[in-house]
């Protein structure tokens, strides 16, 4: 009888349609160790170390590899780097992340920031705390008609583009790979682009001068991998028109630091929105802080404390058990591959 222990709380709807599963039983962690549910740092007692085949956690425990059935693990995070020393690749453990759970929240801060970045929302808001009356005509500009470049074309990139046609503006994509259909990633009902048929435009490796030359929104999509590491640099950004926003919803070190500073004060680019940062939490003291073309937020994009995170998981979770048992293709599968893609950022 395949056993499934969740680390995090299931919503009702989604532990009925796992019990609902020919033989299969789910336990719970008790209500006493709510911490465990969601700290880095956390052991499994070891009356459950025994029988479970199938973990859905946030972060797995220390003592996974004393799991001796463990043959399946479900994250409830999309970012999985922090496990990059766990040794993974070489382990016959199935991994899945979350990627897909966050896509719309992510997309809709995405939006959100390039309407504000538009209209300098942030000097209308200092003018309303002063009670100072001010027109500008920044004040009043449209998105629609704008170019939105993605880079990285996956869960993010396609909600984004999804949004951005709505609003009405182009959508142009740069990617490793041609864009097509996703079968095995999650994405929630009516979000994305499951055929990978809205872009404009698309654009590959080696054409990055020419994708960036003709945008008004750069938006980063992408994982942070060794590859990835300081990808936008001066020459990226000298490559944007200067009327250009960047937008970071994916991690800070892609873009290299001293480069963004450089052209945000210099006027490579019109700006920036920033969820994602170079350290946590950003110090008081660093100079992104006080620069007035920037928006800063503390990495909230994506968040599980969203209405919709305990619903989205348990839907991903159920599907993926799901597949488990059926021995059908899993859902958001870390491969082989990708964990060794991620073990080499040890080496920087």
């Amino acid at each position: 009888m395949p056993q499934i222990l969740a680390v995090i709380p299931l919503e009702e709807a989604a532990r009925h349609r796992l019990e609902e599963l020919p033989g299969v039983s789910v336990r719970s962690l008790s209500p006493g160790h709510p911490r465990e549910r969601v700290a880095r740092e956390w052991d499994l007692p070891p009356d459950l170390l025994r029988g479970t085949e199938i973990l859905l956690c946030k972060f797995p425990p220390r003592n996974l590899f004393d799991m001796v059935d463990l043959k399946m693990m479900q994250l409830a995070t999309v970012g999985y780097e922090h496990l990059r020393d766990r040794g993974f690749a070489d382990r016959p453990l199935r991994v899945c992340n979350a990627r897909g759970i966050f896509d719309s929240s992510i997309a809709e801060w995405c939006l959100a920031m390039m309407v504000n970045l538009a209209r300098d929302l942030r000097v209308m808001i200092r003018n309303q705390e002063r009670a100072h009356w001010e027109r500008r005509d920044r004040f009043e500009q449209e998105v629609r008609g704008g170019v939105v470049g993605l880079w990285g074309y996956g869960g993010i990139g396609r909600e984004t583009a999804r949004l951005a046609k709505a609003f009405g503006m182009t959508v142009h994509v740069l990617t490793r790979s041609p864009v097509g259909p996703r079968r095995d990633a999650y994405t929630p009902a009516c979000t994305g682009d499951p055929e990978g048929v809205l872009p404009d435009r698309t654009f590959t490796t080696a054409e990055e001068l020419d994708f960036l030359a003709g945008l008004d929104f750069l938006v980063l999509a992408l994982p942070h991998t060794k590859a990835s590491n300081g990808m936008v640099g001066e020459r990226e950004l000298r490559a944007l028109p200067s009327r250009a926003f960047l937008l970071n919803p994916s991690r800070g070190p892609i873009v290299q630091e001293q480069a963004l500073l450089r052209a945000l004060r210099e006027g490579w680019i019109a700006g920036a929105a920033l969820d994602t940062h170079f350290v946590y939490p950003l110090p008081p003291e660093h100079p992104l802080w006080s620069l007035p073309n920037v928006i800063l937020t503390p990495h909230i994009s994506g968040a599980d404390h969203s209405r919709h995170f305990p619903g989205r998981i348990g839907d991903l979770f159920a599907q993926n058990v799901e597949r488990y048992l059926a021995s059908r293709p899993l859902l958001n599968e870390v491969t082989a591959a990708e964990w060794r893609e991620a073990e080499m950022m040890n080496d920087e």
